[in-house]
């Protein structure tokens, strides 16, 4: 085998057993017919519940919700570029001639595509447990070792920064319902983002926390709806 292979087999620290699944899993479709596209959609899947399982663990008393954020942090393209740059990716892609003087080989898109194809070829190559030991291997340093808190953008404002970046007005928040005895109220929040005509309500122990509860949700409904043409209301 390559010694640009060998290498990189060291570095993930798995030795494949088929290593036709190696070649193909760094190989973009621009090279030829016989692409990781397949091995990615495989890898996608695989590293998210490998990634959830490290959480799950690492981060025993948080809620579902803060689970699915930090997860998505992890898996997001430039930190999945950030693992390929570290592993050296780069070197041993295969590209057509036209891609490869176009940059490709520094591209975050195909370069986080080829860290999921690895991740898939690994999976059917020495099964799931093989799978997350690698992705324990890749991201288990930066889950272990980083505050759980550090992961969490302030959801007021990453929403406020939403808005302001396609010059829309900030969003409302009010207090629509309070619940409980004075020493143990529970606060529900409504957050209004009038321009787009939604709406979302958070709770929470204090008003601040129903507040970030209902950005929360109101980000993840815009993000999720791709309502980035979104346009003031006259």
């Amino acid at each position: 085998m390559d010694s640009q292979l060998e290498a990189l087999q060291q570095r993930t620290g798995y030795r494949f057993a088929r290593p036709e699944l190696l070649t193909r899993a760094l190989t973009h479709r621009s090279f030829g017919a016989d692409h990781n596209e397949r091995l990615e959609f495989l890898g996608d899947a695989v590293l998210s519940v490998a990634i959830s399982s490290l959480l799950f663990e690492r981060f025993g008393g948080s809620d579902e919700g803060d689970l699915t954020r930090v997860r998505a942090h992890l898996v997001r393209e430039d930190s999945l570029h950030r693992v390929a740059l570290q592993l050296g990716l780069p070197e041993v892609l295969r590209l057509s001639d036209g891609e490869a003087r176009g940059g490709g080989a520094q591209r975050p898109s195909i370069l986080a595509d080829a860290l999921e194809a690895l991740i898939g070829a690994t999976f059917v190559d020495g099964g799931f447990g093989q799978a997350q030991v690698l992705v324990e291997r890749l991201f288990g340093e930066v889950i272990a070792t980083t505050d759980f808190e550090a992961w969490s953008k302030d959801a007021k404002t990453e929403l406020q920064e939403w808005l302001q970046a396609r010059r829309l007005p900030v969003p409302v928040y009010r207090i629509s319902a309070t619940r409980g005895q004075a020493h143990a109220q529970t606060f529900e929040v409504e957050c209004a983002t009038e321009a787009v005509g939604l709406t979302q309500r958070g709770e929470g122990r204090s008003r601040r926390h129903a507040e970030q509860e209902a950005a929360r949700r109101m980000i993840d409904l815009l993000k999720s709806s791709d309502r980035t043409d979104v346009r003031l209301r006259s």
